[in-house]
């Protein structure tokens, strides 16, 4: 093996190892993306093979299987990737021509099916473009290059709610534009709310009202309400990574299997006050924690030292 490829490893591995310290306390941000991921958010339809194209490496950002291998920036996290690492480093020292890797097309990035190591080699050594077997994973939504799955999911739910507000109108019929979430896949469950509501309503008309008309009365008698109570009681601060719209979501669910087993008599803000407790009491039951555990670690610490002294 030559001396250089070594080298090289060595240096990729420890710019790994760099970006794993900077990502200490978030450590999913130096992940790879997984494939499998993306799909259950994006549901691609049907697949389609491009065939041979010349791919932008900065445009390959996951991969199907290896995501554990390397990480988000393709440097190897594992040392079991080194020998066929550096064999693909000496490869290409040698002016070898390697194959075509394979990857799936996604919204306009690349995940890779295989070729893991010689994306990562070539990523070391500022290579811009690969050559690439394509297969296309049909979908409407075109995306960024992005370095983690969350960044992948805010573009996801930026797009939901692009197209939501425009299909539905939303925004003009209800003058609120704040319907914001933090998990992918919520506005289609706005939606069948919305429409199980203008269900509801035509049950006593000779007349069906039109979905404008449900939009706004759904906004105003449903939505608004437990709004209301959430800012009422005061509740977001014990949720500080959602929104209004997804304690809705929470809530709604929770509401209608109380009413199931308890009846129509309950009331809304009943169950927020109810969330409101629960979240304080597990908060104040994981500070009680670790101050047990700090408290016990120092009669440990006592007691070792004094057996010591006796010693």
């Amino acid at each position: 093996m030559l001396q250089e490829a070594e080298n090289d490893f060595a240096r990729a591995r420890n710019k790994a190892l760099f970006n794993e310290i900077q990502h200490f306390l978030n450590p999913e941000e130096a992940s790879m993306i997984s494939l499998k991921a993306v799909k259950k958010l994006v549901k691609p339809q049907t697949e389609t093979y491009i065939g041979m194209q010349v791919v932008p490496i900065n445009k390959i950002i996951g991969s199907e299987g290896r995501y554990k291998d390397f990480d988000n920036q393709f440097f190897p996290k594992r040392s079991v990737v080194k020998e066929r690492w550096e064999h693909v480093d000496e490869a290409l020292i040698k002016d070898i021509v390697l194959p075509p890797i394979k990857v799936y097309e996604l919204g306009g990035l690349y995940f890779v099916r295989d070729g893991n190591h010689r994306v990562s080699v070539a990523k070391s050594k500022g290579v811009e473009f690969i050559d690439a077997e394509v297969i296309s994973l049909q979908t409407e939504i075109k995306l960024s290059p992005v370095r983690s799955l969350q960044g992948m999911i805010k573009q996801i739910i930026a797009y939901e709610k692009r197209n939501f507000y425009m299909e539905t109108n939303f925004g003009d019929i209800t003058e609120y534009w704040c319907l914001d979430f933090s998990t992918a896949g919520q506005y289609d469950k706005i939606l069948q709310h919305i429409l199980t509501h203008k269900y509801f309503i035509n049950l006593n008309k000779t007349e069906e009202i039109s979905m404008e008309e449900a939009i706004l009365s759904w906004y105003q008698t449903v939505y608004m309400p437990v709004a209301d109570s959430i800012e009422k009681c005061n509740i977001m601060k014990y949720f500080k990574n959602h929104t209004v719209s997804d304690l809705y979501i929470f809530i709604i669910s929770f509401y209608d299997e109380l009413k199931k087993k308890f009846g129509e008599d309950i009331q809304l803000e009943e169950i927020v006050y109810d969330i409101k407790k629960e979240r304080k009491t597990n908060f104040a039951k994981k500070i009680k924690n670790l101050l047990s555990k700090f408290l016990l670690k120092k009669k440990i610490s006592e007691a070792q030292n004094q057996v010591s002294i006796n010693s």
